[in-house]
């Protein structure tokens, strides 16, 4: 079957200022870095206690979201790759792409207790690329595509002679062996990990520098397919798409937030230039996964804007009798600094206009589809509410 990633990256090099085609991704490789509460808290838990989901459950709800269809990319550890991809074949009939995270450097080993991921990264690979394309070490050649054939490979760049040299090495190796292996990668630019590293008002050219440069020996045999990184607003975004039109820019989700959090910043992104948008928290700790994973694709397709999206699913969550982890008047607000794995952040209130009545009928087009330009928010509204109660309302 065709996969929706490649056609979506072929569209986008064909025109790449004109496309509209949007790759989203949900990044289920947190055990590669919160370890046993990598799944999420389970619901099932007395107050005061911590309880996680397990293991298992988490595999399952990345079956449920292969089984949905809706985002591009699924990204896992290569111990779930090994599960899903070659074992139970889960994608041979699907149009989404699977990937494993190729490396983790120690920013992201996150353990109770642990301050490992608050020194200077250092970079680490647990995973080869044989193991995440047969399952096993010295892969035959028609083994190799058994598995997945995309990777995240993961930098953190500190200003720092040494280590930055270290990680420029690092990524040498690992492109050469992607080329000799025909394995594809898609390159992560953390911010640096450690404070005062560089100056703030300097951290958003700094980072589009760094991805410059460290591009800039690559031929295109070594290349990657696109980027993720921080989003550090419209300038920075803008800068270095226009920098070079075929450098595919994505952008990772950092942490939960607010549900306006995670609808605007795909939005803005999208609206600045990017092409892709690699979320793992922010749809994991969601209420409800699949209903929030097609309020992101909404978004990009440009049929509802974010507090529309945000209302909607509220309303979704409120037909399935699903307790929302945060009223609608406060998931409408903005937390800032969520990018850290830390997840920490000052609150800014967005003022919440004041409730619409929703028409029962909205415009129509001549072919009898909704015409999303004639719709007033309201009516809007009311569609995907409707919508989303009918896909989700009977689970």
């Amino acid at each position: 079957m065709e996969k929706s990633l490649d056609r979506k990256l072929a569209a986008i090099h064909a025109d790449p200022s004109g496309c509209k085609e949007f790759i989203i991704a949900d990044a289920k490789d947190a055990d590669m870095g919160f370890s046993i509460g990598a799944p999420g808290k389970s619901p099932e838990r007395h107050d005061g206690e911590v309880r996680f989901k397990t293991l298992a459950q988490y595999r399952q709800q990345i079956r449920e979201v292969i089984d949905q269809g809706v985002v591009d990319i699924m990204l896992m550890s290569a111990s779930t790759s090994e599960i899903l991809t070659i074992q139970e074949r889960r994608f041979d009939n699907s149009h989404i792409t699977p990937a494993a995270r190729a490396n983790d450097a120690t920013d992201v080993h996150i353990h109770r207790g642990g301050r490992i991921h608050t020194t200077p990264a250092q970079p680490f690979r647990t995973a080869s690329l044989d193991h995440m394309q047969c399952g096993h070490l010295d892969c035959e050649p028609e083994e190799r595509k058994l598995g997945v054939d995309l990777g995240l490979y993961s930098t953190t760049f500190n200003n720092q002679l040494e280590l930055d040299i270290d990680v420029l090495n690092q990524f040498k190796e690992f492109r050469e062996e992607c080329e000799r292996k025909r394995f594809r990668y898609f390159l992560e630019i953390f911010d640096p990990n450690v404070p005062d590293a560089v100056a703030p008002d300097q951290l958003p050219g700094f980072i589009n520098d760094v991805i410059a440069r460290s591009l800039a020996g690559v031929t295109s045999a070594g290349r990657p397919t696109f980027l993720k990184m921080v989003y550090h607003g419209p300038r920075a975004m803008e800068e270095l798409v226009h920098f070079d039109p075929h450098l595919i820019v994505g952008i990772l989700g950092g942490g939960s937030g607010t549900t306006l959090d995670a609808f605007l910043l795909i939005h803005e992104a999208q609206k600045y230039g990017a092409r892709v948008a690699l979320y793992g928290r922010k749809i994991n700790n969601s209420e409800h996964q699949l209903a929030f994973i097609q309020m992101l694709r909404y978004i990009t397709d440009g049929v509802i804007e974010p507090r529309e999206a945000v209302r909607a699913y509220h309303g979704v969550l409120q037909e399935l009798k699903i307790t929302p982890q945060r009223s609608l008047e406060d998931d409408l607000k903005l937390q800032t600094n969520v990018m850290s794995y830390g997840g920490s952040g000052t609150v800014i209130s967005v003022p919440i206009p004041t409730k619409e009545k929703v028409e029962s009928t909205a415009p129509t087009s001549e072919a009898g589809r909704p015409n999303f330009a004639k719709m007033s928010a309201s009516e809007r509204l009311g569609y995907h509410q409707e919508r989303l109660k009918r896909l989700f309302g009977d689970k």
